[in-house]
């Protein structure tokens, strides 16, 4: 990516970097991770934490078996969050909870629909993403009817939470209009704006003191505060998972948050080198928290839920990594894991296939939880 000049920069970087667990100074898994973690915090720079969200129901209803609450909070910046509760028919006491994370996919006109449904008649462009990446399936809906509580919200310039074009100036609109749901050249319009606009969220946020990272986690972390507070979930038992950019954010926010006890990472794990040398082309944004490869490399990251059992879920032939950086993040997680009196609360798995979460590696996700969730 850096041409002549790619070797200097990877070398500016150590393996294992100043804060990694790998690190023989530290022995106690503890006591890394609360230094670690708190680091990793300030390095985030997001914006102040606020109150739990109060949300307003907007409706009820039931689907398939999934009684599903249809939600919306204000958050202290930006457009009010919409998100959905999915849970059984019929389910009683606490359940479980899971924070469904929807993935980035190039389409940022939609959030939470990319991974759940609730009529059976969804928008032609969901069910096209759905079998792309989700063997067809809702996941998040699957996830539900095993017996789960799970949540899935818009986050920040996602769906409810998107930069409106009627908000920025018009030299940088480049000819894009307000999309109407149902009409998907100017939904293909938007997104093209949205993918052209990343780097000045970057750029406007760095100038505010934040990073992307930083904006997405506290979103999350929000949501995770209202699933912690219902009636019905048991706060114990909360984990999170997602593909993509959903998996991007698994990875910070479980690194962010001792809550989340368990976690499924599916397509995003590589290495910060990977990111450097050969793949940065392919990603958004949203990726990059300035300063932190010198203190953690991207897999120790998740490393910062260590004993706290995580999963992830690759593909050999995903285009947006390569093989060997993802076989090393694996490794890295491993030593990690073993280091913390912990091996078999860490498994990485590897599936043929491009960039993907199939009805397989659901499967595999599902059975994760179950077993650390509902034990």
């Amino acid at each position: 990516m850096l041409g002549a000049y790619g070797d200097w920069a990877a070398q500016m970087v150590a393996d294992p970097p100043r804060l990694s667990f790998r690190q023989t100074v530290f022995q106690d898994v503890a006591a890394w991770r609360g230094v670690a973690r708190a680091r990793y915090r300030e390095l985030l720079a997001g914006p102040a934490e606020s109150p739990t969200p109060v949300p307003v129901v907007q409706h009820k209803l039931e689907f398939e078996g999934l009684a599903i609450e249809h939600l919306q909070w204000q958050l202290p910046y930006g457009p009010p969050t919409e998100a959905l509760l999915l849970k059984p028919v019929n389910s009683r006491g606490k359940l479980p909870g899971v924070v469904g994370l929807h993935d980035h996919g190039g389409n940022k006109y939609f959030g939470l629909r990319k991974i759940t449904r609730m009529s059976k008649d969804p928008l032609p462009a969901m069910v096209r993403h759905q079998q792309q990446y989700y063997s067809g399936l809702a996941w998040a809906n699957e996830l539900a009817r095993r017996g789960y509580a799970v949540l899935v919200h818009d986050t920040f310039t996602f769906g409810s939470r998107r930069v409106r074009l009627a908000d920025v100036p018009a030299v940088i609109r480049n000819n894009a209009v307000e999309a109407n749901p149902e009409a998907e050249d100017e939904i293909k319009t938007y997104n093209q704006f949205a993918g052209a606009h990343e780097h000045l969220v970057a750029k406007s946020l760095t100038c505010a003191g934040m990073t992307w990272p930083g904006v997405f986690v506290n979103d999350d972390r929000r949501a995770l505060d209202y699933l912690a507070s219902r009636e019905d979930v048991d706060a114990t038992r909360i984990g999170c998972a997602g593909l993509s950019g959903g998996g991007l954010r698994t990875v910070m926010l479980a690194g962010a948050d001792e809550r989340i006890r368990c976690a499924c990472a599916v397509g995003m794990m590589t290495t910060w080198r990977d990111y450097l040398l050969n793949k940065s082309y392919t990603h958004t944004w949203m990726c990059y928290v300035p300063g932190l490869a010198r203190e953690l490399d991207y897999p120790e990251i998740l490393g910062l839920a260590a004993p706290n059992p995580v999963l992830v879920l690759n593909n050999r032939q995903d285009q947006l990594f390569t093989l060997p950086e993802m076989e090393r993040a694996d490794r890295m997680l491993s030593e990690v894991y073993k280091k913390a009196g912990a091996p078999d609360r860490y498994k990485g798995s590897f599936y043929n296939g491009p960039h993907k979460f199939d009805s397989d590696m659901q499967k595999e996700a599902f059975d994760w939880f179950d077993r650390w969730l509902k034990a």
